[in-house]
């Protein structure tokens, strides 16, 4: 038998890739990550929230390394975020040494009340992505 907190993972995932994503994407001042298929090669695209500082963008997956988009790190950490409508260039880096739980308050309060609800504490992952454009 599933774990509860596999069957909410599996259910929100499920909801994400069917509803949300497919609509949240096509909104263009949407944050949108897009990495490249680790098994594929196509590019995938999800919308996610965060903030950028300086030269770098953060973000908290919800899911951690069960994030597809963290898998696609993994396997290659070269992304695209589109930021206010705009595509930069970037090298994502996985931060497992980062405390995401402190990361969420630097976030943007809607994103990461939405982190913490749909996510589970446990499994929380920061991510940073160094942008070149």
């Amino acid at each position: 038998m599933s774990r509860p907190v596999d069957l909410k993972q599996r259910a929100v995932t499920a909801f994400q890739r069917h509803v949300g994503n497919p609509i949240l994407r096509r909104i263009p001042l949407q944050t949108v990550l897009e990495t490249t298929g680790r098994k594929s090669g196509l590019p995938r695209q999800a919308p996610v929230g965060g903030r950028r500082i300086g030269d770098s963008f953060w973000l908290v997956s919800e899911f951690g390394e069960k994030s597809q988009y963290v898998r696609n790190i993994r396997a290659d950490p070269e992304v695209r975020v589109r930021l206010r409508g705009r595509w930069h260039d970037g090298t994502a880096h996985i931060l497992t040494d980062d405390d995401p739980i402190a990361r969420l308050r630097t976030l943007p309060r809607l994103n990461s009340t939405g982190v913490r609800v749909l996510g589970s504490s446990s499994d929380l992952l920061t991510v940073r992505v160094d942008l070149r454009n």
